[in-house]
């Protein structure tokens, strides 16, 4: 039985869809911003790979500068299925073949919701950080995150991302990681 608990080794981050032209309308869009980046970081820091994906960049945008900034150099794909498991545009990178991924992202009842429902049917185990996805309609990301928990999708907040990753307090990782992370 796999564990209920994140590991650093055996997860991915998944960054869904945090685009420029998206964000303004995304309700609270700043906050799960700063949520999706502060997550990046805090993977990046404990070496959990990070993976990102942009829905037609050529309407919406590119990532959101800030992020971009704190990605892997390899980690953004584009797609134009809402899904990303049904695009398949990470089928080649090591990540997505982990055991666990945690989401965070735009739109929660659009791109996050599909992508999430296609990576429990193919076996993963999803962690939603419920801090750091976002809709226009804040009802529309309510009903999103009903539907991932009735499918199996554990939803989460980043801090609980962060501690489940470090597993331990006591260690210089865990000391850096409260310093410039958990306040």
């Amino acid at each position: 039985m796999t564990s209920a608990l994140l590991s650093a080794d055996t997860s991915a981050l998944l960054v869904i869809d945090l685009q420029a032209r998206l964000l303004p309308a995304i309700h609270g869009g700043a906050r799960v911003l700063a949520n999706s980046i502060w997550l990046v970081q805090v993977a990046r820091r404990l070496g959990v790979p990070v993976l990102c994906s942009e829905q037609y960049p050529q309407g919406l945008g590119p990532c959101a500068p800030e992020l971009a900034a704190v990605l892997p150099e390899d980690a953004v794909r584009t797609k134009q299925h809402f899904s990303c498991v049904a695009e398949g545009c990470f089928e080649d990178h090591p990540a997505w073949r982990r055991p666990q991924l945690v989401v965070c992202g735009t739109e929660a009842h659009v791109c996050v919701l599909q992508s999430v429902l296609d990576l429990r049917a193919r076996g993963t185990q999803v962690f939603v950080a419920a801090d750091a996805v976002g809709s226009r309609r804040p009802s529309d990301r309510a009903l999103a995150l009903a539907r991932m928990r009735c499918h199996g999708v554990e939803v989460v907040s980043r801090e609980m991302v962060a501690f489940e990753w470090l597993h331990r307090a006591g260690t210089d990782v865990f000391r850096e990681v409260s310093r410039g992370f958990i306040r």
